[in-house]
């Protein structure tokens, strides 16, 4: 059960929406979450990470990836040719699935790939120029005057 109530956050605050939101999907209990399929997510720079999510007995074309609204959707459907199959064990879940991830801003995916049973999905943090700090250049104030005065000594020449 939740304790904590985000209402005073939401009517508080102005441009704070995202981690209002967070804060809600990290503090809801629910007990349905899915475990399946299993991942990991490393960390492989400073500004970059990697998704590896264990897909045993699935086709690169019945994986899908996407992104759409800052989420990263994994998702897959297997095809319908296993009616045809009996099992007397079956212990590998080839279901259907659908898995989201939050990502931040400016985090974009990079590329993915598929290997010995493994979707690794490359993640990077790209923050463009406009954002990024920036060294500002401090002259000292005999030299802007110096310039101003030599030049209109050079003026009345």
């Amino acid at each position: 059960m939740r304790t904590f109530d985000l209402a005073p956050l939401y009517r508080a605050t102005v441009g704070f929406d995202q981690i209002a939101d967070l804060m809600d999907r990290v503090l809801t209990n629910d007990v349905a979450q899915p475990t399946y399929p299993p991942y990991n997510i490393e960390k492989t720079a400073e500004d970059a990470w990697r998704i590896s999510v264990a897909v045993a007995g699935f086709s690169e074309d019945e994986l899908n990836v996407e992104v759409r609204e800052n989420a990263l959707i994994v998702s897959a459907r297997k095809a319908a040719d296993e009616a045809e199959r009996t099992y007397l064990h079956r212990g590998i879940a080839n279901r259907a699935f659908e898995r989201r991830f939050h990502l931040a801003e400016h985090v974009r995916v990079t590329g993915a790939s598929h290997l010995n049973g493994m979707l690794n999905i490359d993640l990077a943090r790209e923050v463009p120029e406009a954002l990024k700090p920036r060294r500002i250049e401090i002259s000292g104030g005999d030299t802007v005057e110096v310039k101003a005065v030599e030049k209109k000594a050079d003026a009345k020449k």
